[in-house]
């Protein structure tokens, strides 16, 4: 059964937002006492945040699906819909975030840190606050704004400032349990450490965490083994320590070749050059591999390293190997650039920005991309004349009719707001502010006005009588 896993694909699902109301205020003697419909609430976001105490994506592994809740609708009395709950993902500490193409999104290092997976959508405005002096009995609400849906993956890079690198059994767990409180499966066959193992160093007064990385082998840097698999979990080390078998029982290796594989496989997985390195001869408790230690130490040091001679199993060695990596850890950490504090940065919208783009795409059709007009399509009720109405009067007033025209669109069409996947589609007609008044004044109920005096009902009444008999007597027969 999977114990460890360290890449998943997720598939996060942002809570919608609730649907406006569109609603009249009713009382006795009062039964038509102007809009009073609330708004919607906020859909949930999916948010990723770094958790200590998690060190695998093994329940992303099993259960890839996660949404947050949709904000409620709201209702009449002015009451406002309830906003949807934040979903909170717990991920280990060095979760990358990538999307589908493989472009990192968030690296999410220290705990704490917080990501927004997918966001959610924003409430519908009920009637009662889209009612204005022009518009006073709106008879329609906004539609709730759909939530984000994204493909996301999850990588983990293991944090560690010491990595344990080497081929198969070249005694990598038994180093990091003699050297701290992990207890790591050992045995005496390759491939037994098939998940990275952490433990924590104390060295006098420097406390470090040791990385025990799955062996490798020639070609994992292309996938042979689980190498590839594993390489990943080096790349935040500051000290990457060869562990080399000077005991192996296979005839065709030897420490020196088995240093070169490694080498080359860090070398083609690329980003590793700087990395300082410390070299430790293992096994030297066997009188062979004392002596084969012995043999090949002059050499490695003449290629720069510094080299220890170590026993997992005799504990020969551990106290100086330990302090070494504390001292080579505290400079990698002294050098490291002082975070500076977070600074705001201000962009100012170009003073020619409109928001949005009108383009003419090969089939003739044009369209229109934007923030604005895309989310005021999705927030629209085409089955309500009065809120297609209000759509056509916000695009115009936004300008699009004034892009399409200078775009070249001409009346009948066709023009699309939105991408090809989700986008609203309509044969244009020249005009929208006059189109729109075709529909009626919009919002305006004359059973909201004050009550008029009788004697201006009398001259509105001779008015229209004196503007009658002027149309007939200037009718002209054919």
């Amino acid at each position: 059964m999977t114990t460890f896993v360290d890449r998943v694909e997720l598939h996060v699902a942002a809570g919608s937002g609730g649907h406006g109301c569109a609603s009249v205020h009713r009382e006795k003697f009062k039964p038509l006492g102007g809009p009073d419909g609330g708004n919607g609430g906020r859909g949930g976001d999916v948010i990723l945040v770094v958790d200590q105490s998690v060190t695998t994506l093994l329940d992303y592994h099993h259960s890839p699906h996660r949404k947050a809740t949709n904000g409620k609708p709201g209702e009449g009395g002015n009451r406002f819909g309830k906003d949807g709950q934040d979903l909170l993902l717990p991920v280990p500490d060095g979760t990358v975030v990538l999307d589908k193409r493989g472009e990192v999104l968030a690296d999410l290092v220290g705990h704490g840190t917080r990501y927004v997976a997918a966001q959610g959508g924003r409430g519908g405005l009920g009637n009662a606050a889209l009612a204005s002096a022009r518009r006073k009995a709106p008879g329609f609400a906004l539609l709730g704004e759909p939530g984000d849906l994204d493909d996301i993956v999850l990588e983990l890079k293991t944090v560690a400032d010491v990595a344990l690198v080497g081929y198969p059994s070249a005694g990598k767990s038994s180093l990091i349990s003699v050297l701290s409180a992990a207890k790591p499966k050992i045995a005496d066959y390759p491939f037994t450490t098939l998940v990275p193992n952490l433990g924590v160093v104390t060295a006098g007064s420097t406390v470090y965490t040791v990385a025990d990385v799955p062996g490798l082998i020639p070609g994992a840097s292309q996938g042979r083994g689980l190498g590839l698999e594993f390489l990943r979990h080096v790349e935040r080390c500051s000290v990457l320590v060869h562990v080399l078998d000077t005991a192996t029982l296979e005839s065709d290796r030897d420490p020196v070749s088995d240093l070169d594989v490694i080498e080359e496989e860090l070398r083609q997985y690329g980003g590793l050059e700087n990395r300082p390195r410390i070299v430790v001869l293992n096994k030297v408790d066997i009188p062979d591999g004392k002596d084969l230690a012995e043999m090949i130490r002059p050499d490695l040091e003449a290629r720069g390293y510094r080299v220890f001679e170590v026993s997992a199993v005799a504990h020969l060695g551990l106290k100086e190997f330990s302090y070494a990596l504390a001292d080579m850890v505290a400079k990698a950490r002294a050098a490291r650039p002082v975070a500076e504090a977070t600074r705001v940065v201000i962009r100012p919208k170009a003073v020619d920005d409109t928001g949005f783009t009108v383009v003419r795409e090969d089939d003739g059709l044009f369209r229109v991309r934007g923030e604005k007009p895309e989310r005021w399509v999705q927030q629209t009720d085409f089955n309500n004349d009065e809120a297609v109405g209000y759509l056509a009067d916000r695009l115009n007033r936004l300008g699009v009719e004034d892009e399409l025209m200078k775009a070249g669109a001409r009346a009948g069409d066709g023009v699309a707001i939105g991408s090809e996947e989700n986008a609203v589609v309509f044969d244009w007609e020249p005009t929208m502010a006059a189109g729109a008044e075709m529909l009626g004044r919009r919002g305006e109920d004359h059973r909201l006005e004050a009550p008029r005096p009788a004697a201006q009902r009398r001259r509105d009444r001779d008015a229209e009588r004196d503007e009658a008999q002027r149309e007939y007597d200037d009718f002209e027969p054919f």
